[in-house]
């Protein structure tokens, strides 16, 4: 029995070593597994980052939103996470993971604008499609001018006693064209809102006619060619001076439909553009049609669509959902679903502001100037008294001083001047 015990205790230094080994080996596995998954993280917030900021580079006009609003956004979680104040006194993120998912979600919120086509993206004039084609209009103008030249100087050969009428007709007709010009040219760079006095005054102004003597079906693309009229035509030809012509409508290639999965309650327009000059010129607000406004909102059902489609790990499972509601309100009449605040998370609304506020103070916008800060603040409080995004957020967002920190780190000092909190933390 000695002899036996005496042989198990000889085996005892070589099964720890091997037990040793084996520690190591898992504990080697289990780093290396670690690492592993810490490199595919940064891989896929690498990823991530990169789509964002093709979609920036894609414009420079909207280059940095993708960038800055996952700032602000951050910036406005941690506070609302430290407030104590009513309904956000219970508010946290229950660990990193969920951080990382807002966090990635901020990031990926505008990843369907890369299907936005540019034109639509930058569309800072009326009339600007790839180009801003006042140019072509005041062309027109220009040939009206050169005909009351031409007609002041028939007059006077015909009737050389009537000299001073003829010029002075001349002057007055000038003087109009070039006031004409003028309204024209302000009603294309667009503004808070066009009345309907002036939006006759661009009807009467249509009205007014010029001679085309040369062939405008030469030189055109095959697709130009489908869209315009086929009849024969004698030359020369008299045009209005702005026209709504059939081939300035573009319809829609392919039907658009949604999977009512994706719950998306948006109204279609029939035309997928409208080009019209008449009808681009008489938008009542900024320079978008309704075809355009669409057109550049199709980029939540893209988001939608692309993000979906993607296999999240359940700790990033939220990320489609946060992403896609950025364009909803409090009462229901955002975009695309219509939610209303019963429907809205804590995160999702902390976006609504973020993204609003970024737009609202971004300086690379070309349909529009910066806001200084106290302009951007208030219109804040009006969306929020108009329920479009939550008044006790927005409280939070001026007491905790997020709107200032984002201030002074993103914005110009020219364009950082002095807000009364007081006056919106009072209502």
């Amino acid at each position: 029995m000695k002899q036996r015990h005496y042989r198990d205790v000889a085996v005892i230094p070589t099964r720890i070593k091997e037990f040793h080994d084996l520690s190591m080996s898992i504990y080697t596995a289990a780093e290396s597994l670690q690492e592993h998954e810490k490199r595919q993280e940064e891989f896929v917030e690498s990823f991530i980052q990169l789509i964002a900021q093709a979609i920036d580079d894609k414009s420079p006009y909207t280059a940095g939103h993708c960038n800055r609003v996952p700032e602000i956004a951050l910036m406005f979680a941690d506070e609302v996470e430290k407030s104590q104040q009513g309904q956000f006194a219970e508010f946290r993120f229950n660990n990193d993971a969920e951080r990382r998912e807002f966090r990635i979600a901020a990031w990926l919120h505008d990843c369907g604008k890369i299907t936005t086509p540019e034109h639509i993206v930058d569309k800072g004039t009326k009339l600007e499609a790839n180009y801003n084609r006042i140019h072509e209009i005041r062309m027109r103008f220009e040939v009206l001018w050169r005909d009351a030249e031409l007609n002041y100087l028939q007059h006077i050969i015909d009737n050389p006693h009537e000299q001073e009428i003829a010029l002075a007709t001349l002057k007055q007709a000038q003087k109009q064209l070039q006031d004409d010009y003028k309204f024209v040219a302000n009603a294309n760079v667009g503004g808070e809102f066009m009345s309907d006095e002036h939006i006759a005054r661009i009807h009467e102004i249509a009205n007014k006619t010029w001679l085309r003597h040369f062939d405008d079906h030469l030189g055109l693309s095959p697709l130009e060619e489908l869209s315009v009229s086929a009849k024969s035509e004698t030359l020369p030809v008299e045009e209005h001076l702005l026209v709504d012509k059939p081939e300035h409508c573009i319809k829609r290639i392919n039907e658009l439909s949604f999977d009512p999965a994706f719950g998306i309650k948006m109204q279609v327009p029939e035309l997928q553009y409208n080009l019209g000059e008449i009808y681009n010129l008489t938008i009542k607000r900024g320079t978008l049609t309704a075809e355009d406004r669409f057109k550049i909102n199709e980029h939540m059902i893209s988001t939608i669509k692309m993000l979906e489609s993607l296999p999240f790990p359940d700790d990033l499972a939220r990320v489609p959902r946060y992403a896609s509601t950025h364009h909803e309100t409090m009462k229901g009449t955002g975009y695309p679903r219509k939610l209303s605040a019963k429907d809205l998370s804590t995160p999702e609304r902390i976006l609504v502001i973020s993204d609003i506020f970024e737009a609202l103070t971004a300086a690379d916008r070309p349909y529009k100037k910066a806001k200084p800060l106290s302009v951007a603040i208030d219109i804040l409080h009006k969306m929020a008294l108009d329920e479009h995004i939550d008044m006790d957020l927005f409280k939070l967002f001026l007491s905790s001083g997020v709107y200032m920190q984002y201030a002074e780190k993103f914005l110009p000092s020219k364009q950082i001047d002095e807000v009364d909190i007081d006056k919106y933390l009072s209502n």
